[in-house]
């Protein structure tokens, strides 16, 4: 499959390039990004690996099958639409908009060009993900159950301008909840059955005065089932709270740890460690350029996690952000 990279930032550089490499059915053919800068660090950071690469500033969709777009969620949707116009298989990373207005562009694609989009919720295909399904659909925990997710990430630190700059500029498109959200939500419903009932309340709250949008959010949800999700999203300070998932039901508490997705199990039986082989991004991220594959030769009939998967956890998320607010 002949890929082309866009975004040569964190995500491009630290995590889509390396799984696009590993994979012996990828054939990198291009690499995009608008900053000359970030263009020159891919030069500098690949000249001892003989790369047959073409680094432009925007990828050109002759010769490629597919694309994997590593970009902000506000340049991403014009994009989408481009390339699957274009007739390219395409890998967009999450969120797919920074609102459900902004979401709206893609109705101009019809169900075979929807059906060449996948969506990079790319912790979905964790096998930790699929043991927490596994242990609240057989009733290991018992049910309903009660889901606490602390969802904090991006320290405050003014000596790292780079970093600073982009999550000012990210909090300029949205709070948290739409970015972390799009993960979130989209295991959210995977785990418990389908898409929140109803909204039970929400808050958010501004620790800076000079922040664009509300650093802090918090949410409690109703899903299928009986089973509840209290939800908290965070960044920008200067120190920030465990991130972890927890389910609880009658039997037991399973905890997620949200760095490593290492899982524990508690019930009556004792305490049950599960760690599964290698870390979480190299694991995750090579799952999906595998499915990437499987959508490109026909495997799979349609992205997995699809634009429709992308779309409802972006509404949950926006949902959360405007009641809150």
């Amino acid at each position: 499959m002949r890929v082309g990279l866009a975004g040569l930032g964190d995500i491009g550089l630290g995590a889509h390039l390396p799984a696009l490499r590993r994979h012996p059915a990828v054939r990198l053919v291009q690499v995009a990004d608008p900053d000359p800068d970030r263009r020159s660090a891919f030069t500098a950071r690949s000249a001892g690996r003989a790369d047959d690469v073409r680094v432009v500033a925007e990828l050109a969709p002759g010769g490629l099958d597919g694309v994997v777009l590593a970009t902000p969620p506000w340049v991403t949707p014009e994009l989408v639409v481009r390339y699957a116009q274009a007739g390219l298989f395409v890998l967009a990373e999450k969120p797919v908009a920074t609102s459900v207005e902004a979401a709206a562009i893609y109705e101009q694609l019809d169900d075979e060009q929807r059906q060449r989009v996948q969506v990079g919720l790319t912790y979905r295909h964790d096998p930790a993900i699929q043991q927490l399904k596994t242990w609240i659909d057989d009733g290991t925990l018992g049910t309903p159950v009660l889901v606490r997710a602390h969802i904090y990430d991006e320290v405050f630190r003014p000596a790292d301008v780079e970093h600073t700059a982009r999550i000012t500029a990210t909090l300029a498109h949205g709070t948290p909840v739409v970015h972390e959200g799009a993960h979130l939500f989209d295991w959210l419903s995977h785990l418990l059955g389908g898409r929140p009932e109803s909204l039970d309340d929400a808050w958010a709250r501004r620790t800076r005065g000079d922040l664009q949008a509300p650093n802090l959010t918090g949410a409690r949800l109703s899903y299928p089932s009986g089973h509840q999700a209290l939800v908290e999203f965070g960044w920008f300070t200067a120190a920030l709270p465990r991130c972890e998932l927890t389910v609880l039901g009658d039997r037991g508490l399973a905890t997620l740890d949200g760095f490593t997705f290492d899982l524990r199990l508690t019930t009556a039986d004792g305490d049950r460690q599960v760690h599964f082989p290698g870390d979480r991004m190299t694991r995750c991220f090579d799952r999906q350029v595998q499915r990437f594959i499987d959508l490109y030769d026909g495997t799979r009939k349609t992205g997995d996690p699809s634009l429709d998967d992308g779309i409802a956890a972006l509404h949950t998320a926006q949902l959360v952000a405007r009641s809150a607010r």
